[in-house]
């Protein structure tokens, strides 16, 4: 993926008026109505379209025209390679874990054998 592409993404993430739109695309098309409505009591119809402009540039949602509906829809590309960027540090983080594990074994094992030595002197 292109890094600028994927800062792009994420900044469009970032925000969660748009996250509260790509939520509702995920249940289908709608227009730009439709998805302006539940934020109407707290911004203008030029700033939500504002939103949709970040969410397109970003690649995330397509919008079309139908006569007069002007329906937009989510695109799975840019989440599936977040995804995949996500994975390699994921990735990463098991295998950290993973040995953290094994470390912590071995420690709990060394330490159950000191406490299994009798105290007192060695002859």
């Amino acid at each position: 993926m292109n890094p600028d592409r994927l800062s792009l993404t994420f900044a469009a993430l970032g925000d969660t008026t748009r996250r509260a739109i790509l939520a509702r695309l995920s249940k289908g098309e709608a227009s730009v109505s439709e998805l302006a409505k539940p934020f109407m009591h707290e911004m203008s119809a030029p700033a939500i379209t504002k939103h949709l402009k970040v969410l397109e540039k970003a690649g995330l949602i397509s919008r079309s025209r139908a006569a007069q509906w002007r329906p937009c829809k989510l695109n799975g590309e840019p989440f599936r390679e977040i995804s995949e960027w996500i994975d390699i540090y994921r990735h990463f983080w098991e295998e950290s874990f993973d040995r953290l594990d094994s470390y912590l074994k071995t420690m709990t094992a060394k330490t159950s054998k000191k406490k299994g030595r009798p105290h007192g002197r060695k002859k």
